[in-house]
């Protein structure tokens, strides 16, 4: 790695040690999502699709069935061991990297993808690397959900929503976000637009729809990496609140699944 790049230590740290929880609960992308991409990109099948930030493997193997060939880059290496052996696909591989340093052949891939992680990445320097790897006319592509979803019960989307908060503020607090390296979401589409990387540039909007219970609703809350760096810290559930979702979930959402709805911003640019 290039000494002048910024140390992403402290994001590695916080994405280790509960790959398993984060793939078991984590949604996949959204179905419309990969023939959005295929129609901008004029083409029948990508050949290559490389999925930046590709974690365990969620949004890596969503492409299988879509694509010629499947590559994710990830630099956790607790995140690449999970999405390897939750992989079966024979056309999808990962790589350790960066999404500003890949290592892959300019020009090889079609679709570039990065889902649930731009707000992780240096943009500058993701920007470039993206399309110095897709071919003219490919399309790069950041999908990120917002959270959490439509549950089918407010009280338990409530509950979810004053935990995030109480984590943000003890996270604060308590300096256990030192040193990570993060960039706002809502700035994704400005800084895309001014990185001169794309020739189209451009938001939309995509939904999804999967299925949940009481005890997913908490996990999804436990596979977000400033949760557990709170409890590493010997914080307890009673002090994030997460005692008090799981109460409030159970009663309203209960053991069944139902649907949940989940609401997708999808920025896009065209090389």
């Amino acid at each position: 790695m290039d000494p002048s790049s910024p140390d992403f230590s402290a994001n590695l740290r916080r994405f280790t040690g509960f790959a398993g929880l984060y793939d078991r609960h984590r949604p996949a992308p959204p179905a419309a999502l990969a023939g959005l991409l295929i129609q901008i990109a004029r083409i029948a099948r990508p050949e290559w699709v490389v999925d930046l930030g590709s974690g365990t493997g969620l949004s890596t193997r969503y492409w299988a069935n879509h694509a010629e060939q499947v590559i994710g880059i990830e630099p956790t290496a607790d995140m690449r061991q999970e999405a390897g052996e939750q992989t079966t696909a024979h056309n999808v591989t990962y790589r350790e990297g960066f999404s500003h340093q890949t290592g892959l052949p300019a020009a090889c891939a079609q679709i570039v993808s990065c889902s649930q992680s731009l707000h992780w990445m240096e943009p500058a320097g993701t920007f470039r690397e993206a399309a110095r790897v897709l071919r003219p006319g490919g399309v790069f592509a950041a999908c990120d959900y917002d959270w959490p979803p439509a549950s089918g019960s407010w009280e338990a989307d409530a509950a979810y929503e004053a935990c995030m908060k109480r984590v943000k503020q003890l996270e604060k607090d308590s300096g256990s976000g030192e040193g990570l390296k993060r960039w706002d979401k809502a700035g994704h589409l400005a800084r895309m637009q001014a990185s001169g990387c794309f020739r189209y540039v451009r938001e939309a909007t995509l939904h999804h729809i999967d299925s949940g219970n009481a005890e997913r609703l908490v996990g999804v809350l436990l596979s977000q990496g400033g949760v557990m760096g709170l409890l590493r810290k010997n914080f307890t559930e009673a002090d994030l609140g997460i005692d008090a979702l799981r109460t409030v979930a159970e009663r309203t959402l209960g053991h069944d699944p139902q649907p949940w709805h989940w609401s997708a911003r999808v920025r896009l640019g065209v090389v």
